[in-house]
């Protein structure tokens, strides 16, 4: 199933791209999978791949995304793949000033949180707006459904904050802030940090990052083995594009 769906969007990717200025393919391994410093994957490695098709000349583009997950399995909603389908429109609001807003639609396959007491849909729609200058970039992203399967949380909002200066010879530093509001679940609103490094040799990439949270290890504690989603960790990612 996991494979298929990678297949499956490769494929019409590929198709697609014929009409398009710019097409990409990207695949990682990566040690956890963490969103927002959240494992989304019980502190365990996942598979990930994408594709992305970008109109040079308006800026508008679009993509699509997956990475296999437990999270959703773990709740007892089964899914072990989520994918992400967005688009949106990048460009200059002044020399210098860069800007990039969209939509983002988490899709979890065959999940069924829905169905179960205290959970909604794992199903997230989010429309984003990021400003950059220079190295540095914030970025609000809200959301428009109920988020990541929390009932009664439409209006849920993540601010990012990110800088990632080249430091020479391949290498970038990777700095980021975030905040995470769950609408009407105070309880699982939490900040989350990450301080890395990437470097590039040729068509692939490795990262290496110090990520970490101030989340609730109540709220965060997997259901599977209760252990804390959001702890410090040192993350390890493999990824090329082509």
């Amino acid at each position: 199933m996991k494979i298929a769906i990678l297949a499956a969007l490769l494929s019409v990717s590929a198709q697609a791209a014929s009409a398009a200025d710019d097409f990409s393919l990207n695949a990682a391994l990566t040690s956890d999978y963490r969103y927002r410093g959240i494992s989304q994957t019980r502190l365990q490695p996942a598979l990930q791949g994408g594709a992305d098709l970008v109109h040079k000349p308006s800026g508008w583009y679009a993509g699509a995304w997956a990475s296999t997950i437990t999270w959703t399995g773990d709740a007892g909603g089964g899914g072990k793949v989520e994918l992400d389908l967005y688009g949106g429109k990048r460009g200059e609001l002044a020399p210098g000033i860069a800007y990039d807003a969209g939509v983002l639609t988490y899709v979890y396959p065959s999940n069924k949180l829905g169905h179960i007491a205290g959970f909604a849909n794992a199903n997230t729609t989010e429309v984003y707006g990021q400003l950059g200058y220079g190295v540095a970039l914030v970025k609000y992203s809200h959301a428009l459904s109920n988020l990541f399967g929390y009932v009664d949380s439409q209006h849920s909002g993540y601010l990012d904050l990110a800088a990632n200066p080249a430091l020479g010879k391949g290498l970038v530093l990777n700095l980021h802030a975030g905040r995470q509001r769950v609408a009407h679940h105070g309880a699982a609103s939490y900040t989350d940090y990450k301080i890395g490094i990437t470097k590039e040799f040729g068509v692939a990439s490795v990262a290496l990052a110090a990520i970490g949270t101030d989340a609730g290890k109540a709220a965060y504690a997997s259901p599977a083995n209760g252990k804390f989603l959001g702890k410090r960790a040192l993350l390890l990612t493999v990824g090329t594009t082509f």
